[in-house]
């Protein structure tokens, strides 16, 4: 993963942690309502991938070990990670783009509801991506998966020292463009056939040549609004929409969109996926079932979005109805590292995805409450408009004081916690007790992340080698790690 050249390591802000009477009254945790939903706190377990569903999509074991986990903590809410819409292959990861996957999805709302006691919500995160294909070997590359053009043919005639090539036989000149050294396939390759070459194909909303892609706009909605209706159907509270990040929807809101069919260009046309897609969503569950979305306050990419389109998109998503606004920044394929052969380039190795998450080595404005600025501008922005959509604000934020901070300041009304919930599961449980000094504290040195971009089953460093010689301890595949934290021993709740 990409590093800021600054390098400052930063150490863990203060816990400032309450008594138990000081944290009954603390606005984190009051209680919110997301239009038809009501939470009994303000605390939040954003989506993380951690790579236990079947290469089906299916809910396993250890999915459900893993949310349990979390909602033993009692969180005002859980949003379930980034699970497809379409009926297709996506490898561990989850999915509700068809009806066979309903009885996992709602063992898995059985589940956070038992482990909870009933006191934590559930949302699913729906999402839609694009293929993109894993770094190839050049030779794979020029012999199967490039489309010879005139210019190719003409290069390689043009090339020193060249062999006699029949410009109508594919074959060999393919085989004459992999025999030009390395450095002169820029010379030959156009912008997205190198990118092909050194990244890996990737599809984009703007390749209107692809029907598929030219369908975009019609075909999303629908499939959308089923995934919801799945997701209402199998006992989930509500469904957060994926507008962020690197992934479909994203891309029609980004700059980059400029399609030329009246869903690009224009900040208008950009939406109009978003916000059609939501309708229909909208009309297919219902006004009582929690309907929101995560989208970027900024894409921290050149040329992309930024925060002033992030606010025109807050108030158009608050206008439209959404329940509720989940704020992320970056992680974006646009500045990614260039990735091993075999492997797939990964969102969050470039700036874009330090920004979305940031380590304790950082830049000057360091790894803690990175978004909170842009949250406080978006949220003024919809309360300007007229509108009370909560506004939920996540990023490095592993403390009492900052969360209550946040919320007396009005820059949002909810605050999540991804990779310190991870470390602790129970730490919104302990500071609402008054026992915060027994908080576990995240690190920030995105072992985590790590493991994700790797696809591998994520841990915690924290925990992920204590007590696995208990019994029945689930371990990871590599037989090293445990799958989900020790439980939290204590004397008493109250």
């Amino acid at each position: 993963m990409w590093r800021p050249p600054q390098r400052i390591r930063y150490e863990l802000p203060a816990g400032d942690w309450p008594d138990a009477e000081s944290a009954r009254a603390a606005r984190w945790f009051q209680p919110v309502r997301l239009g038809p939903l009501m939470l009994e706190q303000r605390t939040w377990v954003p989506a993380m991938v951690p790579w236990r569903a079947t290469e089906d999509g299916e809910v396993t074991k250890d999915v459900l070990d893993w949310y349990a986990r979390f909602a033993a903590g009692r969180p005002g809410a859980i949003v379930v990670e980034a699970t497809g819409i379409r009926d297709v292959p996506s490898g561990p990861l989850l999915r509700i783009g068809h009806d066979r996957f309903l009885p996992g999805l709602r063992r898995l709302c059985e589940v956070v509801r038992e482990a909870s006691e009933g006191h934590t919500r559930l949302l699913v995160q729906i999402i839609d991506f694009l293929r993109i294909r894993r770094r190839p070997e050049p030779e794979r590359y020029f012999r199967r998966f490039l489309v010879l053009r005139d210019e190719h043919r003409a290069a390689v005639l043009r090339s020193e020292g060249e062999v006699e090539v029949e410009v109508g036989d594919d074959d060999a000149v393919r085989e004459a463009l992999l025999a030009l050294p390395p450095e002169d396939w820029a010379k030959v390759l156009d912008e997205r056939e190198l990118e092909a070459l050194h990244y890996g194909d990737r599809e984009r909303v703007t390749d209107l040549h692809l029907p598929h892609v030219r369908e975009l706009p019609r075909v999303l909605p629908g499939l959308f609004a089923a995934a919801a209706r799945r997701a209402r159907e199998a006992g989930f509270d509500g469904v957060e929409l994926h507008y962020a990040h690197a992934y479909t929807m994203a891309s029609f809101l980004s700059r980059h969109n400029d399609r030329d069919d009246g869903y690009g260009g224009s900040r208008a046309e950009r939406l109009r996926v978003p916000l059609e897609t939501f309708a229909r969503v909208r009309a297919e569950v219902g006004d009582d079932f929690c309907v929101g979305c995560r989208f970027l306050a900024d894409e921290i990419i050149e040329g992309g979005s930024a925060l002033d389109d992030a606010t025109a998109y807050g108030v158009a998503f608050a206008e439209a109805g959404m329940d509720f606004l989940s704020l992320s920044r970056g992680g974006k394929f646009e500045d990614a590292l260039l990735p091993k052969v075999g492997w797939a380039a990964y969102p969050y190795t470039g700036p874009s995805g330090y920004d979305c998450m940031p380590t304790v080595l950082s830049d000057e404005r360091g790894p803690f409450g990175r978004n909170v600025e842009a949250s406080a501008t978006i949220r003024a922005a919809v309360r300007e408009a007229g509108h009370e959509t909560p506004v939920v604000v996540a990023g490095g934020i592993c403390s009492f004081g900052q969360a209550e901070g946040i919320l007396a300041r009005g820059a949002a009304d909810i605050v999540g916690a991804a990779r310190q919930t991870l470390a602790d599961p129970d730490w919104f449980r302990k500071v609402h007790l008054g026992r915060g000094v027994e908080v576990r504290r995240c690190k920030y040195t995105n072992y985590c992340e790590a493991l994700d971009q790797k696809h591998k089953q994520v841990t915690c460093q924290l925990w992920d080698r204590l007590e696995l010689d208990e019994p029945d301890v689930p371990l990871c595949s590599d037989g090293r790690r445990r799958l989900v934290a020790p439980l939290w021993r204590r004397a008493s709740e109250e």
